[in-house]
């Protein structure tokens, strides 16, 4: 596979890391970048999963795989490669995110799914390369995760202890303003305890595949045109109200796309995303990138 390299500033995609602590100056990678944002969910979790964990991950990215979601993880052991291998079973696109050098593609026994990602038009990306020298070091994986919880829509925590890599995601998730998922559990299994310390904390408790596309897709893909209709009549009180909201309903999220589309100039558009935001009309996702509420 041949090794590319990419500023985050370079690519619709991955603007979006411009606006995190610590931005990657480069990523290297094997496969193809999604060319502008669409919907993309990080699926994370313990490396040694449960039975129930497995059932759950392979189900939720198969099932994102075949509605054309991405699918983002870090291709370790246990829920990371279990989503990756539903995703790219659901016929999706799936991106992982190496907390090693660009060569050294760990673990060793996860090479034949890095290729199949990227023969099914993924990514397998990390910011370093063998220069770096960094070999298994435990810090470059847990500093990996700004990017993964950076790209993705929203974070799912399938199953974690009460101290694991998954948690300093959902902290990165937090930080960055992600809609944030865990799955709760059996309060006796170790593996439930991180899961079932971020519910208590405030994330979103994952209850079901069908409730969560609802929350992470409430636009087209689950909203009927009337109902989205019946929104934007809600929120908006003046055309240029009504017009960004009408195209974040079409799925445009790209503020400079909007504001082209609409011929709108830049002062213009910051007011009235500013006042849709404040009305909870909107929200931001960061990099000049917006969604409905």
């Amino acid at each position: 596979m041949k090794i590319n390299e990419i500023r985050p500033q370079d690519n619709d995609y991955l603007q979006i890391l411009n606006s995190i602590a610590l931005t990657p100056k480069l990523l290297y990678y094997y496969g193809n970048w999604p060319e502008k944002r669409i919907k993309t969910v990080a699926i994370v979790g313990a490396r040694k999963n449960t039975k129930y964990g497995e059932e759950i991950a392979y189900k939720l990215a198969k099932t994102l795989g075949e509605r054309g979601i991405i699918v983002i993880s870090g291709l370790a052991y246990g829920i990371d490669s279990i989503a990756a291998r539903g995703c790219l079973d659901g016929g999706g696109k799936t991106i992982a995110i190496l907390g090693t050098e660009i060569e050294r593609i760990y673990p060793r026994e996860h090479i034949p799914l890095a290729s199949r990602i990227v023969e099914n038009g993924g990514v397998v990306a990390s910011e370093y390369h063998l220069g770096d020298d960094l070999g298994k070091h435990r810090a470059s994986f847990l500093f990996r995760n700004r990017i993964i919880s950076a790209l993705a829509d929203a974070v799912v925590v399938i199953e974690a202890r009460e101290r694991s890599g998954s948690l300093n995601t959902a902290a990165h998730a937090i930080e960055q303003g992600k809609d944030l998922f865990a799955v709760p559990g059996d309060i006796n299994r170790q593996t439930s305890q991180g899961c079932n310390r971020l519910i208590m904390s405030g994330a979103n408790p994952f209850l079901g595949i069908e409730d969560f596309l609802k929350t992470i897709l409430p636009n087209n893909k689950t909203r009927s045109k009337k109902a989205q209709e019946a929104q934007i009549s809600l929120f908006a009180s003046n055309n240029d109200e009504r017009a960004i909201m009408q195209l974040l309903s079409e799925d445009i999220r790209d503020g400079d796309i909007i504001m082209e589309q609409l011929g709108m100039d830049v002062s213009t558009f910051n007011q009235t995303v500013t006042t849709l935001e404040i009305k909870g009309a909107i929200r931001s996702l960061g990099a000049n990138y917006w969604t409905l509420a």
